[in-house]
């Protein structure tokens, strides 16, 4: 054994650069295939693990008490199939007349329940205690981390019912209420409702859900059960942003992994296949035929095994801003988000596995060999059909470097197969990164109409602690419309309403004046004109279960109203829908707005125009709107990192293939200098024997990245793009990109072609 690990030792310093880029490779290949599992495994790991830890409800049920009784709600934890349930709790709905510690005005789900513990739904309390008296709530904590001792003894005044001191923040992976209280507090608010909440046998799709509430509520009276909350919705709330990501995330990783394969297959038996005569060497030292096989794998096992820990350390590193991007703005409640072990374990395993398997049927190949023939298979590979396609080229036009470059492909079509499928795969990641970023470019312009600015006066607020305006909402807009350099207007009222059917309330934007800009947003149906229309973003809907021209009702301060979804949105909060003051009229005529949106003219002065709001009314506020650009800046570098990556281990696996040529060809080299060729035509030759690889890769991973830029954007669960930001395909683009797959060939061929200009005629013919 210590004679193999020395002969793989001298092999790998004697062939440093193979060496090198066997390394470099791997680095590559695993850092792009640990970041495409890193948003996989955190889009759902982190709240299975939290939601299994807190005893998460499969399904939170609300029931109306005039229909059926608590004990007959409780007898439902008995029935088939329900593994644990908990309850009934009261439920009541309070409505918060004015803006709220960090919440809207609107509707607040209350539970009563005695302590936070259970056989179902764990609360989790993160500050205070929890509330066990008449007075006290316990208030949901909706973002990341800890709200601070500082809030409590917030005192909350709901219309028509006590004021209640908050006692403690918490949060729960069932998102089964807004906030709790203690059994006694929620009966004296007089609850029309209870609450269970279920854990079933079967829960892994919304039909066993669905089977499992139906066999348990088989027994209750008719129409009691009145909203039913799966915690497969929740789930899919927790990664609809990072889901965002996952299809192209997913595919760049596919598209790594593929490359990884042909190049590392390739550099590997190619390493194997040039090192006959160190075979026949090591046979004829009396290595056995296993032994020979040893070597070679070690030899190329070694800078793999380092390659693959530097890259799965890069990619861990790299990995952990881009998951605080793609769930930025999430409520991830106690779930703890993290790239999880077995993207790195499966990297660190299978990658050099992968070197082993693709080194090992070259090896095989030489343990077959014996010590004579392989020392007399020489450097130089089998040339016929080579050499039969450089004379057939010879006959053309071409000048003789290119035609004889041409023609080198030919000696070893395998080789050159696999490198122009990676090259393939490289146009392929070029294109799909080109189409991504003209789509997200021009989905970061929409709504911005011609460019003029924007700015966001929002009115004070007595519950915020700032100085309320004396005048109404509509003096406001009036006055903001006079204001010199003003050209559209638009008032919004925020709040939270309940949608019938549904347990978790919702926000809902109802807008008034200039909507020109949020119409531009359709992208199906139309912008909601009428009393009782709304639109929504394509993660609501999805998440509700709904799509245009469906109808919900929407309830407010005791009141409701049908609503039909008549515009999807290109893009919106997952939790919130828009609709008009008609409609807000309906529920709350009082309701006044809060935040105005003044799109300036053209020529006007965005300073100025700020510093006269500020002038006209202390209480207003109004600020410059920034361009987010975020889904943007994310899509794109993400996909510039990734493009990189694979661009790089495609040039290094057409690098590795034009320097494993050179080597066998040093005898047609030297012959080629002895009679005339100068060191600018060995390069002209040795950049052409990979320049036609590069033209047909160009041409045939251009519509495979045409194919795979319409599967991204088609399956972006927060976006609905419209066809015109799919279709951004035009000739000099895709010339260009014809060109991209020359490029890579020519930059991978580049410095082994200079390195075979400067080789002297005694220099190479010293080789034989």
């Amino acid at each position: 054994m210590s004679a193999v690990w020395r002969a793989a030792r001298a092999a790998v310093k004697r062939r440093r650069l193979q060496t090198c880029v066997i390394g470099l490779v791997v680095l590559c290949s695993t850092t792009t295939v640990l970041l495409g599992l890193a948003l996989l495994t955190a889009a759902s790991a982190p709240f299975d693990g939290a939601f299994s830890h807190q005893r998460g409800a499969h399904t939170v049920a609300a029931f109306d008490l005039t229909k059926a009784s608590r004990p007959q709600l409780a007898q439902t934890a008995r029935r088939p199939g329900v593994q644990a349930a908990a309850g009934p709790f009261g439920q009541a709905v309070l409505e918060m007349p004015e803006d709220w510690l960090w919440m809207s005005a609107g509707s607040l789900s209350v539970v009563g329940r005695a302590d936070p513990d259970g056989p179902v739904d764990r609360i989790r309390l993160l500050e205070g205690r929890w509330a066990t008296a008449p007075g006290e709530i316990v208030v949901s904590w909706p973002v990341d981390g800890t709200p601070g001792p500082g809030r409590l003894g917030t005192r909350l005044k709901a219309r028509g019912a006590p004021t209640l001191t908050v006692v403690g923040f918490a949060t729960s992976m069932s998102k089964s209420a807004g906030a709790w209280v203690s059994p006694e507090q929620i009966d004296q608010l007089r609850p029309a409702t209870a609450q269970m909440l279920y854990r079933f046998t079967d829960a892994a799709t919304d039909q066993q859900l669905r089977t499992g509430l139906t066999t348990a509520t088989a027994g209750l009276p008719a129409g009691s059960l009145t909203t039913a909350q799966s915690y497969l919705t929740i789930k899919r709330a927790f990664a609809a942003q990072a889901d965002a990501y996952l299809p192209f995330m997913t595919l760049f990783g596919v598209l790594g992994l593929l490359v990884s394969v042909l190049i590392v297959g390739n550099v590997v038996s190619g390493a194997v296949v040039s090192g006959h005569r160190h075979i026949g060497v090591l046979k004829s030292l009396g290595f056995t035929p296993n032994q020979v096989v040893a070597v070679y794998l070690t030899m190329v096992s070694v800078p793999a095994v380092i390659g693959c820990v530097i890259g799965t350390l890069i990619g861990n590193a790299v990995a952990a801003p881009l998951l605080r991007v793609a769930f930025s703005g999430i409520e991830t409640g106690s779930a703890s988000i993290g790239i999880g072990w077995w993207p790195s374990v499966l990297c660190l395993v299978g990658m050099p596995a992968l070197v082993v398997v693709a080194a090992l049927i070259p090896a095989v190949r030489a343990h077959r060999l014996s010590a004579a023939q392989a020392i007399t298979a020489g450097s130089a590979p089998r040339t016929g059909r080579g050499l039969r396609a450089q004379r057939r080229l010879g006959g053309t036009r071409l000048p003789r470097p290119v035609s004889l470059g041409l023609g080198q492909p030919f000696a070893r079509p395998g080789r050159s197969l696999l490198t122009m499928a990676a090259i393939v795969l490289g146009v392929a990641t070029v294109t799909l990164t080109t189409g991504l970023t003209s789509t997200m470019v021009a989905y970061g312009n929409a709504g911005k109409g011609d460019g003029t600015a924007r700015v966001d006066v929002q009115s004070g607020s007595p519950a915020a602690g700032r100085t309320a305006s004396e005048l109404s909402d509509r003096q406001i807009e009036q006055r903001l419309r006079s204001l010199p350099g003003a050209d559209r207007v638009t008032a919004r009222a925020l709040t939270k309403v309940r949608l019938a059917g549904y347990t978790q309330t919702v926000f809902a934007n109802f807008y008034r004046g200039d909507t020109q800009d949020l119409a531009s947003e359709i992208v199906k149906g139309r912008w909601p004109a009428g009393a009782g229309e709304a639109a929504a973003g394509p993660a609501f809907l999805s998440q509700h279960g709904l799509s245009v021209g469906d109808r919900v009702t929407v309830q407010l301060n005791g009141k409701q109203t049908p609503v039909t979804i008549v515009g999807e949105l290109m893009e919106g909060n997952a939790q919130a829908l828009d609709s008009n003051w008609r409609t807000l009229a309906r529920l709350d005529s009082t309701m006044q707005a809060a935040e105005y949106t003044v799109r300036l003219a053209r020529d006007a002065d965005a300073r100025r125009y700020i510093t006269a709001v500020e002038a006209t009314d202390p209480a207003l506020r109004p600020a410059l709107r920034r361009s987010d650009d975020t889904a943007t800046t994310t899509v794109v570098g993400f996909a510039s990192v990734f493009t990189v990556l694979l661009t790089v281990v495609a040039a290094l696996g057409v690098f590795n293939t034009v320097l494993l040529n050179i080597r066998e060809r040093r005898r047609d080299l030297g012959m080629l200098k002895s009679i005339g060729m100068t060191p600018r035509q060995v390069m002209t030759m040795t950049v052409s024997s990979v320049a036609a690889l590069g033209l047909a890769g160009g041409l045939l991973g251009i519509p495979l990245g045409i194919v795979a830029h319409r599967l991204v954007v088609d399956h972006v669960g927060v976006i609905s793009f419209p066809e015109s930001m799919k279709q951004v395909w035009h000739l000099p683009q895709l010339a260009a990109l014809i060109v991209a797959g020359v490029t890579i060939a020519v930059l991978g061929a580049l410095i082994p072609a200079r390195s075979a200009a400067r080789l002297t005629i005694a220099e190479v013919l010293h080789n034989e």
